[in-house]
């Protein structure tokens, strides 16, 4: 698949909850993408009614946890671009650490059920591949600073992983 295919272009967001313990909040998905995968909570942008990717990460934080959050409680600390994943679309993905610690295990949604997680304990469970080489990795290392990385994702071939801006700031958590 060329880069230049054209498909859906979907814009979303990712938030990195944690719990009082520092352990992250993950919800196993009961739809697609990532179907009966683990992944940070979030969703996609209401684009009709122009809203930020900000705004998305306070809305999509309440509507799945029920944690009120402002816009001041998230550091935007990655974006990543994904052409062709899994073939079906290019994604746009603005990745959020939030602040403000929730404080308990929130109820299950239509979307999945949630549970905390030691980052250790993360990589043992199933995550999609791409969130296993790009996304954790982020979090590991820029989740303090910025970091802009597009990655490739080619049916055909390996994923190919292109840093188009980092701001480093060493985690001291």
């Amino acid at each position: 698949m060329a880069s230049g295919v054209s498909l859906p272009f979907k814009i979303s967001v990712l938030v990195f909850l944690k719990d009082v313990q520092g352990r992250l909040l993950l919800i196993q998905r009961t739809k697609a993408p990532n179907q009966g995968c683990w992944s940070p909570p979030g969703g996609k942008l209401e684009m009709a009614t122009g809203e930020s990717p900000f705004e998305c990460a306070v809305r999509e934080v309440f509507e799945e946890t029920a944690l009120k959050i402002t816009t001041r409680d998230l550091h935007l600390f990655g974006m990543i671009s994904e052409k062709g994943y899994e073939g079906q679309a290019h994604w746009l993905m603005f990745l959020f650490d939030c602040r403000q610690p929730l404080a308990g295990l929130p109820s299950t949604i239509d979307e999945g059920h949630f549970a905390f997680y030691k980052r250790e304990e993360i990589d043992t469970l199933a995550i999609p591949p791409t969130d296993r080489q790009l996304l954790w990795p982020i979090w590991d290392q820029h989740r303090r600073g910025f970091i802009a990385y597009r990655a490739e994702c080619h049916p055909d071939s390996p994923m190919q992983m292109i840093i188009e801006e980092t701001q480093f700031k060493p985690n001291l958590d």
